[in-house]
């Protein structure tokens, strides 16, 4: 059975998108406070579980109430409008590169975004593009996000009966891709750099979470509860090893041989075991340690769970926002006033980006004649 929304769903979607955003500004000082400098996973793993939380929510209840082919037939037709926005969003991209790389002299922009491969074979990439193969930097969510609510119709129904039987196919299915070296074709002969056929169990899990609702809250702390200790010794770990990074001598003094053979390397396009369970432990110590209640009413957690409840606008938005951003610090001299300033004027513009839409909603509501 649907449960009812989970407000912390929409702020930490909410809270993905702006780590995107930040990650994807060359130079960012604030890129250092976003979640991939504190472990193995970053936003991509947030953006790819939640994605599949909401979308089996969603159409979960629309299956239960009007039926499964009615819930396909809108489930199809969001992968439409996803289509269609890839490919006006990879046009407005480009257009914005191009014109910013003519008044930026300190680097290369259109080289860091990966578009030269179009400036050398347009006809090819035009075909690429349409087959979802041409992806440049910032790009690759939304095609791992068209072909896995693509996928969805064939598992709802037995996702919303038996999720744990959809939950162990996606589980075999992500073992055995990297071991057969499964992945989709990509521009000049490469391969996806999220691999759809490894990174569906994110997706998956996040619909099983779905299908469970809010579990009950334990009577013991969550200091006494075994899981959660497992979970937070692990992050603990990973956290410091991520940070070990920073300073490769102190890493290399710190990091035993054996666990450096084992861990490395750690794998995004076929989703590390590492990455996935470091992902799991800081998605369940998270829940155990945030549970909903009064925090969501706090003004700037409205304002995230406003950006996550319109993800795909404001994830199109910071798209286009990034390079404008590594534009405008390129011609202040990238110093770290003007980089901190453009990070947060960008966030600032995709929450007027969420107000608006949320206003125009509101307004596009028919009004309630009263009855005399």
């Amino acid at each position: 059975m649907i449960n009812g929304r989970d407000h912390r769903i929409d702020f930490f979607r909410g809270l993905a998108l702006i780590f995107i955003f930040w990650d994807h500004i060359p130079q960012n000082p604030l890129a250092n406070l976003t979640v991939r400098n504190f472990g193995f996973s970053d936003a991509a793993e947030i953006f790819v579980f939640l994605a599949g939380y909401a979308a089996v929510l969603a159409y979960g209840r629309i299956a239960q109430r009007d039926g499964y082919l009615v819930a396909c037939v809108r489930i199809l037709r969001r992968a439409w409008v996803l289509y269609v926005v890839h490919i006006f969003l990879l046009v407005l991209l480009m257009g914005i590169v191009f014109v910013a790389n003519n008044h930026v002299e300190t680097r290369d922009m259109i080289q860091e975004m990966g578009l030269y491969y179009f400036l050398s074979n347009p006809q090819q990439a035009l075909v690429d593009e349409l087959l979802l193969r041409f992806k440049p930097n910032l790009m690759d969510p939304l095609p791992l996000y068209i072909l896995l609510l693509l996928g969805l119709p064939m598992v709802l129904p037995l996702m919303l009966r038996r999720a744990e039987y959809v939950v162990g196919l996606s589980v075999l299915l992500y073992v055995l891709a990297p071991l057969f070296q499964w992945n989709l074709a990509a521009q000049e002969g490469g391969v996806w750099f999220f691999n759809p056929l490894a990174w569906q169990l994110l997706f998956i899990l996040g619909g099983a979470a779905a299908t469970q609702g809010q579990p009950a809250s334990s009577p013991r702390p969550v200091l006494r509860q075994p899981l959660f200790v497992a979970c937070a010794l692990y992050l603990l770990m990973t956290g410091l090893i991520a940070l070990s990074w920073k300073w490769p001598h102190v890493h290399d003094a710190f990091m035993p041989r054996l666990l450096a053979e084992w861990l490395y390397p750690i794998n995004k396009t076929n989703l590390s075991p590492a990455r996935l369970l470091h992902f799991l432990a800081l998605a369940y110590c998270t829940a155990k340690l945030l549970p909903s209640g009064p925090w969501v009413e706090h003004w700037l957690a409205r304002q995230s769970c406003r950006m996550g409840r319109y993800s795909l606008e404001v994830f199109c938005f910071g798209v286009l926002l990034a390079p404008l951003a590594d534009m405008a610090n390129a011609l202040g001299g990238d110093r770290w006033p003007m980089q901190v300033f453009t990070a947060l004027a960008g966030v600032a513009l995709m929450v007027v980006l969420a107000l608006w839409l949320d206003l125009n909603k509101r307004l596009s509501r028919p009004a309630q004649v009263p009855v005399v």
